[in-house]
């Protein structure tokens, strides 16, 4: 009976594990999980000790052929690739190759052998509780004796030419340090790095032209030899001194004994695991959804001024600038599972709101005119020949509605006061001055380019109209509850600001739209996330309607997701799946299961799609809704499939059973 119940226990443990691991085993066609803490993004790669890119959040120069040089993310200094020779003879390559990702831990790990002499086990982290560093954990076994130097070397991009490299004696501490600038020279970064070892240290010098640092052991036969890099980046834009500050911040982390920094680490990734998502009866999704939030949570971090790209920090695409992706597809799920975190993305807005007021006025408007890209400094970065950039205004409502939605979750009136307000405040004022009255008394909004990027040019588009109704309307609210006195336009336009419908009611997408493909949802945001199409019956036609039209092959994810959405709020759960299947499956890569954009294209890790398909797990299956009481709970339904779904947040937890509710939910309920 013991042994019974020692096995019971084992196999609970391995499954439980498994739930928090993503195993490769392959190279082909290999796209990595990124390693990020907020601050810095570490791509991997499959060849061993290799990086392919660290990225720095926050840092951009105008450089580059792609959009008339506009502000562009710079790929910072790649401090973590390792030159390993053994006898001589440089390792690229090794048997019984595997790489392990730790959702739970926040790690990488990498297996193989190499030779038949050496057994290779090496681990990365990007340091969760140290924003600036990165810490790479190193264990030989050696099979036969063989000789072993190993080097850490710098590299550059095109972004971040390395101009000066050196080495140096801390305190008896051996250092290495890297310099570099942007292409127009606007930002200055630099990394430094060295090694720790767990026994005896070896003798460590200079790199090459001194450019890293490097150590060469004996090893015996089954002799084990551990080691560690410790490394650190940083810019101008983060430091006036980066220089100085990328050797403090390594050193920082290389007095620290390796696994007092990787408990910290651990330490730090559990409170964000504090707020999780679990689902019992269908292992292979609760592992999809876990890796979604894993990676939202990578991308942020709580106390920064940070909006998210849509490809967060796991590389370069759309030049790194923030969307709409960031307010309306990955911040709903923060807000509700780490509102702290959401409050750090919308304050990135926060301190743009001058230049959102300068591009209303540059545009003939009043109010905040928010840019549809924003890079650095909050002007508008999308390229010229983009007509996005200057029409499609949605941004600015979904902007506002994140900030009066994140006042109903915290009730942080002094939050809305100085933080919040203003800026629902200049977007209410800027769809003011931007609607047109015509004859029948009504508020066109003209010319604009709609959330279906296919249509452009239009009037009347549903979700830009619906966008700016709700906002107006939080405006007017936002001002009661500081105890002022809302501007009276505001809820007056916002009651004469027109949708559009087909004789049959279903919503018409735009005045001259006659039913053709389109992009992405954009008519049946009106149920969701905007609450404005109230009737089941009208959000199952406009659901039938839309959803033969949607481009399969070139449309984004997020639109399955919020299709996902309202058959869930509809009590049809079983078509709920199938569309939260859609959402995602389709665009993974391998060997981890990466999300791209579409089914198509290979652009990962697509963060928005991430955001979309979490929405349908937390505002469909689980029932989730914001309301001016907060976070509530909607009946709901699982599908047969799904045994329990249980979503904790901060100690909070909302739970559903496979018993049904088959009553439709209707917004704002």
């Amino acid at each position: 009976m013991r042994h019974r119940t020692l096995l019971l226990c084992l196999f609970v443990s391995l499954g439980a594990r498994a739930q928090w691991t993503i195993t490769a085993t392959s190279r082909d066609n290999y796209d990595a999980p990124a390693l990020a803490n907020g601050m810095i993004g570490i791509l991997p790669s499959a060849v061993p000790f290799r990086c392919q890119k660290v990225l720095l959040n926050g840092v951009y120069d105008r450089y580059g052929t792609w959009g008339d040089k506009i502000a562009n993310i710079v790929q910072g200094i790649n401090f973590f690739n390792l030159g390993v020779l053994v006898d001589g003879d440089s390792v690229k390559d090794g048997a019984d190759w595997s790489q392990v990702l730790n959702m739970k831990e926040a790690s990488l790990t990498t297996h193989f052998v190499y030779a038949g002499k050496l057994d290779v086990t090496y681990t990365l982290y990007a340091l969760r509780q140290l924003p600036y560093n990165g810490l790479m954990t190193v264990r030989f076994q050696a099979l036969k004796d063989a000789d072993v130097s190993v080097a850490s070397v710098f590299t550059g991009s095109a972004s971040a030419r390395i101009v000066r490299t050196g080495f140096s004696m801390i305190e008896k501490i051996p250092l290495a340090w890297a310099t570099a600038v942007s292409p127009t020279g606007k930002v200055q970064l630099a990394a430094a790095s060295g090694f720790s070892f767990a026994a005896d240290e070896p003798a460590v010098g200079p790199g090459t032209d001194s450019n890293g640092c490097k150590f060469s052991v004996r090893l015996r036969a089954g002799q084990t030899f551990s080691f560690a890099v410790h490394a650190a980046t940083c810019s101008s834009v983060h430091f006036p001194d980066p220089y100085n500050e990328s050797k403090r911040l390594m050193l920082a982390s290389r007095l620290q004994n390796v696994d007092l920094l990787v408990m910290r680490h651990h330490e730090a990734w559990g409170r964000l695991w504090e707020s999780d998502i679990q689902l019992e009866g269908d292992p292979q999704a609760q592992r999809d959804i876990r890796y979604a939030l894993f990676n939202l949570y990578s991308f942020v971090r709580e106390g920064t001024a940070y909006g998210l790209s849509p490809m967060g920090l796991s590389g370069t695409g759309y030049n790194g600038h923030v969307f709409w992706d960031c307010e309306t597809w990955m911040f709903p799920v923060l807000l509700v599972m780490h509102p702290d975190i959401a409050r750090s993305l919308l304050e990135y807005r926060v301190r743009r709101l001058g230049a959102a007021r300068q591009n209303a006025l540059s545009n003939g408007y009043q109010g905040a005119m928010f840019p549809w890209e924003s890079a650095d400094d909050g002007t508008e970065e999308t390229p010229v020949w983009a007509l996005t950039g200057p029409f499609e205004q949605h941004i600015s409502s979904d902007i506002g509605m994140a900030c009066w939605n994140y006042y109903r979750v915290t009730h942080d009136l002094a939050w809305l006061r100085e933080k919040g307000y203003p800026v629902i405040r200049g977007v209410a004022d800027f769809w003011l001055s931007r609607v047109e009255k015509n004859a029948k008394g009504e508020y066109d909004i003209n010319n604009v380019v709609c959330a279906d990027e296919y249509a452009e040019n239009v009037d009347n588009n549903a979700f830009t109209n619906g966008g700016a109704i709700v906002v107006l309307r939080a405006a007017a609210s936002a001002a009661r509850a500081l105890g002022e006195r809302p501007d009276p336009h505001w809820e007056t336009v916002a009651a004469h600001i027109p949708i559009r419908y087909f004789a049959d009611s279903v919503v018409r997408e735009h005045d001259t739209y006659t039913g053709v493909t389109i992009k992405q949802a954009d008519a049946n945001l009106l149920f969701y996330p905007l609450g404005l199409l109230t009737s089941p019956r009208l959000a199952r036609l406009n659901l039938d309607y839309y959803e033969p039209r949607v481009d399969k092959k070139d449309g984004p994810a997020m639109t399955y997701g919020i299709f996902s959405i309202i058959r869930s709020r509809l009590g049809e759960p079983e078509r709920a799946l199938a569309y939260f299947n859609q959402a995602y499956k389709p665009n993974l890569r391998p060997p981890f299961g990466v999300m791209a954009e579409t089914p198509t294209e290979n652009n990962p890790y697509f963060a928005t799609g991430a955001g979309g398909m979490l929405q349908a797990v937390l505002y469909g299956f689980a029932g989730l809704d914001i309301s001016d009481k907060g976070v509530v709970q909607l009946p709901t339904r699982l599908p047969t499939a799904w045994k329990r779904l249980t979503v904790t947040v901060e100690g909070k937890r909302f739970s559903v059973s496979a018993l049904p509710s088959r009553r439709p939910i209707l917004p704002g309920e």
